[in-house]
C-alpha cells in the first residue's frame, strides 16, 4: 500500500475537486461536504468496561477522500470494482504501476423509487500494525464484521421531527441493524450498507428524505471495542453532508458489460410495511422499552438489538 506521507497528494487534490459536491468548511458546507471535527463525536474510553465512560473521538484513522452522491435505475453496489467510479478512475491513472493508496468507501443504499446512494471515501495514510482492530476487522469474516462496524449518526441541522426521529449521536451496529455486503480487493475495502433492508430504519430514512434539503447530517464510522486491549474506540472517519437536492445527483454510470455492481431493487413488499413503521415512528407505543441486553443501536451510552417492527421505531 502506497503511504501518503506528511504532504497533500496531488492526485488527492484531484479526487476531491472532481467531485460534484465540493468539500467545504465544516461550518458552511451548504450543497457540499465537509470533515467534521472527531470531537463532536462521543466513543468508548480506556475504561469503558468498567466505567461505561466514553470520550470525544479525536483524530481519525484515516483521511477524508471525497463524497458522492448518485443514483441508478438498479441499487447501486461495489462502486470501486467499477472502473468508471471517479475516485477508481484517478487511481488507476495516477498510479498505473501498482503501490496505490488503500481507498475505504461506505455506501449507504437509499430506499426510494430511485435508487440513490450517498457514498463516502477516506482513504489510509500508513498501513494498519499488524493484529490491530483494523487488520482483524479487513482480515476477518463477515460475521467479525457484521458485530463491529458501528455508525454513529447525528442531525446537526433539520426540522424538529427529523432530530426526535433520529435523536441525539444515534449508534448503529450496522450489521446487525441492517444487510451490509463487503467487497475487499488488494487496495480497496467497500461496505455496501441496504437501509431498506431494515422497515424502522426505512421509515426513518424515508421521513427524513422528504427534508434532505433542509438537513445538515454527520455520520461516523468505527469498528467497536469489545475488550480492554481494544479501547479506546478509535474514529475510521467521518462525513458531514448538507442541504442535499435529490435533483442533483449524479447519474451512475457503469462499466462496459459490468452488471456485478447492481443489485435488485426494494422488494414492493417492503413499502407496504414501511407505512406501518412511519405509523410507530410518530406514535410510538407507550411504556416501550429498549432491549440493552443486546448490541445493534443506541442514544447515548449504549447498543439495543433493532427488531423489524419493534415498538420502538425512534431508535435505529
Amino acid at each position: 500500500m502506497a503511504s501518503l506521507g506528511d504532504g497533500e497528494h496531488q492526485w488527492l487534490e484531484r479526487v476531491k475537486s472532481e467531485g460534484a459536491f465540493p468539500l467545504l468548511d465544516p461550518d458552511n458546507c451548504s450543497n457540499g461536504w465537509a470533515s467534521p471535527p472527531g470531537d463532536y463525536f462521543m466513543v468508548r474510553g480506556p475504561e469503558y468496561l468498567t466505567t461505561k465512560t466514553k470520550i470525544p473521538g479525536g483524530e481519525y484513522l484515516l483521511k477524508p477522500l471525497g463524497f458522492d452522491w448518485i443514483k441508478g435505475s438498479n441499487k447501486i453496489a461495489e462502486v470501486l470494482k467499477n472502473k468508471k467510479n471517479r475516485v477508481r478512475k484517478v487511481i488507476d491513472e495516477e498510479f498505473p504501476d501498482g503501490d496505490k493508496p488503500f481507498v475505504w468507501a461506505f455506501n449507504l443504499q437509499l430506499p426510494g423509487k430511485d435508487n440513490y446512494s450517498a457514498v463516502a471515501y477516506f482513504v489510509a495514510t500508513e498501513p494498519f500494525p499488524e493484529g490491530s482492530l483494523v487488520d482483524q476487522f479487513l482480515n476477518g469474516d463477515d460475521g467479525f464484521r457484521n458485530s463491529r462496524l458501528k455508525l454513529i449518526a447525528n442531525i446537526v441541522k433539520g426540522p424538529w421531527i427529523v432530530r426526535k426521529a433520529v435523536g441525539e449521536q444515534a449508534v448503529c451496529i450496522i450489521g446487525r441493524a441492517l444487510s451490509s455486503k463487503y467487497c475487499v480487493a488488494e487496495n480497496f475495502f467497500e461496505v455496501d450498507v441496504d437501509i431498506g433492508s431494515s422497515m424502522v430504519a426505512s421509515a426513518i430514512v424515508h421521513l427524513a428524505f422528504g427534508y434532505i434539503s433542509m438537513l445538515t447530517v454527520d455520520l461516523a464510522f468505527l469498528i467497536e471495542a469489545q475488550s480492554e486491549s481494544e479501547l479506546p474506540e478509535r474514529l475510521l472517519g467521518a462525513v458531514r453532508f448538507s442541504d442535499l437536492n435529490p435533483a442533483c445527483a449524479s447519474l451512475y454510470e457503469l462499466s462496459y458489460g459490468s452488471t456485478d455492481n447492481l443489485q435488485s431493487s426494494l422488494p414492493t413488499r417492503l413499502w407496504k410495511s414501511i407505512g406501518q413503521g412511519f405509523s410507530q415512528l410518530l406514535h410510538p407505543v407507550p411504556g416501550a422499552q429498549e432491549n440493552s441486553s443486546a448490541s445493534g443501536t443506541t442514544h447515548g451510552n449504549e447498543t439495543s438489538e433493532l427488531k423489524e417492527g419493534s415498538e420502538d421505531t425512534k431508535k435505529w
